[in-house]
């Protein structure tokens, strides 16, 4: 990689860490409703991956997605309007922090539900190999994703089909607050072995390490050689979300893995070390990032609210006539008669539905 591609690798994941930390500020200050899981300490696995791929690939990722989004491309007004919720963000204000989506980049989220985007996403990839677009999709999960059924299901089609997908695990050493050695039975290799399927373990807290494994695992992809799995091995600096109160890792372990920061490490090993910046273009660089996410703030506080009149729009391909903003027009019967020992309902003629 040529120099300023190396500085943009260092930017995003600067960009990354400032935005998460800004938007734990907003958390705590009640612009951000619901749960807000930040990425922290993981920023080198979603700006290697993204800047290994083409902008066409297909990425499908869990709840922890706002590096993910912001290492696609999209805006930080965009993402944090969206965590505002927003009619300026990503997805209007209906998705919140754990459902980003850009169609437009081919970024499909965002999906709270744990394991429940692994099938879609080797869809993605039956949907490439059937059209023959040559598209890949990277799928990324966290390593408690792993002991779930869809996870089996999606490595099983996965490799009975030779689909074009890049399973990533997040191993950041906790599925919320179980430690993996606790909640795991096998090494994570091992659960791809039973695929048959290629595997590597990675740095996870390397940027470089991530862009040449996610590289590799896309050529083979390419070529026709199927899916490929990869444990990214890193860790989360903060708690699970911003619920979590984190006390279930020492503070001992947090500070052995914060020696290890992607960005700081990025910095010293790569650019300061062969001279590509010096200090002074890292502070200018920091600077110009903080009033880059101090711009989304105001962009997203200053942003109206979604309209009440679209509540129910994109979630029928036609309007439904029937629905109406102060309530449903459905509502249950009013059960009449007597109600009999066994419990059934002995419902009489003049039911109402009032």
């Amino acid at each position: 990689m040529d120099r300023e591609s190396l500085i943009s690798l260092y930017r995003q994941m600067l960009l990354i860490r400032v935005f998460e930390d800004r938007a734990a500020e907003m958390y705590a200050k009640a612009k951000i409703a619901g749960f807000l899981h930040l990425y922290n300490g993981q920023e080198a696995i979603a700006v290697g991956a993204v800047s290994a791929l083409n902008p066409d690939d297909e990425i499908v990722v869990n709840y922890r997605d706002h590096g993910w989004a912001l290492a696609r491309g999209c805006s930080a007004r965009a993402v944090m309007a969206e965590l505002f919720g927003r009619a300026t963000g990503t997805t209007g204000g209906r998705g919140g922090s754990m459902h980003l989506v850009d169609v437009s980049r081919h970024f499909w989220g965002g999906y709270a539900i744990v394991g429940g985007h692994l099938p879609l996403a080797v869809g993605l990839g039956v949907a490439a190999q059937y059209l023959g677009t040559g598209r890949v999709t990277l799928c990324s999960m966290g390593d408690g994703s792993t002991n779930i059924g869809t996870f089996h299901a999606a490595m099983n089609w996965a490799k009975l089909w030779n689909v074009p997908v890049i399973f990533v695990v997040e191993n950041n050493q906790y599925a919320m607050g179980t430690a993996y050695e606790v909640h795991s039975a096998v090494p994570m290799l091992t659960k791809a072995a039973g695929y048959n399927m290629y595997a590597e373990e990675v740095d996870g807290m390397d940027v470089m390490a991530v862009r040449e494994a996610v590289c590799r695992a896309a050529e083979r992809a390419r070529s026709g050689l199927g899916p490929s799995f990869l444990n990214m091995v890193t860790y989360r600096f903060r708690g699970h979300s911003m619920a979590d109160p984190d006390v279930q890792r020492s503070k001992e372990e947090i500070a052995e893995w914060r020696k290890r920061d992607p960005i700081t490490r990025f910095a010293d090993e790569v650019l300061l070390k062969r001279e590509l910046v010096t200090q002074a273009d890292l502070d200018a660089i920091r600077k110009s990032v903080e009033e880059e996410v101090e711009d989304a703030i105001q962009f997203a506080d200053q942003s109206p609210e979604p309209p009440l009149e679209s509540l129910y729009d994109y979630i029928y391909m036609q309007p439904v006539s029937n629905m109406q903003i102060g309530g449903s027009l459905i509502r249950p019967p009013k059960l009449g008669g007597r109600v009999a020992p066994n419990g059934k309902h002995h419902v009489s003629a003049q039911t109402s539905y009032a």
